[in-house]
């Protein structure tokens, strides 16, 4: 949690530095891998402009440069971001102080990241106000096309393969991300249970779904614990 000193509200953009620090070398690695695989300066910057997902825009440029169809293209995104369903209604009971034509503007900027930090201030502080989403949101969308665009540019003066060792940047900040959230042996138990549980579905499921189902499994399992010591 991290306070505006000057308004007594949470600051947005101090709380967005993690996300941006994890976003520089992501974002290059994406905008690399993008004009490595065929597509120009602008389609990379695009993709990042207007579908703004990290995860899926890896899997796009992958799709595309290897010939799938639209319909296949579409499926495939749909299915590995139907966690932000859960992002989404996690986020809902604390924009309720937020006027209504503000909401379908923020919205497009929920990501994994912007999700882990905010749902850690919003829970641990109600000094909030739409400011505070707008900063965090809007720092982060910069980092991640800024980061987008450099790379893309780099990929056209640099030869060869398209790997440069960032392929760590992604899960380490998941890591980090989930450390953040991290406090008390019940949510230790639930992020431990959760990601084993999505590893042994991997061998059950295609795709992503394994973590869909685990998300969901994991929240319910949280949500009993909970049930289950208020009433002990």
């Amino acid at each position: 949690m991290i306070l505006d000193e000057t308004k007594g509200t949470m600051s947005g953009i101090k709380s967005s530095l993690p996300i941006v620090m994890g976003y520089l070398p992501i974002g290059f690695a994406y905008g690399l891998l993008g004009v490595k695989s065929g597509f120009s300066v602008l389609q990379v910057f695009a993709l990042s402009l207007f579908v703004y997902a990290g995860s899926a825009q890896f899997i796009a440029i992958t799709l595309l440069s290897s010939g799938t169809n639209v319909i296949t293209l579409i499926m495939t995104i749909f299915i590995v971001n139907l966690r932000h369903f859960l992002y989404s209604t996690s986020l809902s009971q604390y924009m309720k102080r937020i006027k209504r034509n503000y909401i379908p503007l923020l919205s497009f900027f929920i990501t994994d990241e912007t999700y882990a930090v905010a749902i850690t201030d919003l829970q641990n502080s109600d000094n909030y106000d739409e400011r505070y989403f707008y900063q965090l949101f809007f720092m982060s969308y910069a980092a991640w096309c800024t980061a987008s665009f450099i790379g893309a540019i780099s990929g056209t003066f640099i030869d060869g393969s398209a790997n440069v060792g960032l392929d760590f940047a992604l899960p380490a900040m998941y890591i980090a991300l989930l450390l953040m959230q991290i406090s008390g042996y019940k949510k230790i138990f639930v992020s431990i249970f959760s990601g084993l549980l999505s590893i042994g579905l991997i061998y059950v499921f295609p795709g992503n779904t394994n973590v869909i189902i685990a998300s969901l499994i994991g929240a319910g399992m949280g949500v009993f614990l909970d049930r289950w010591k208020q009433n002990s």
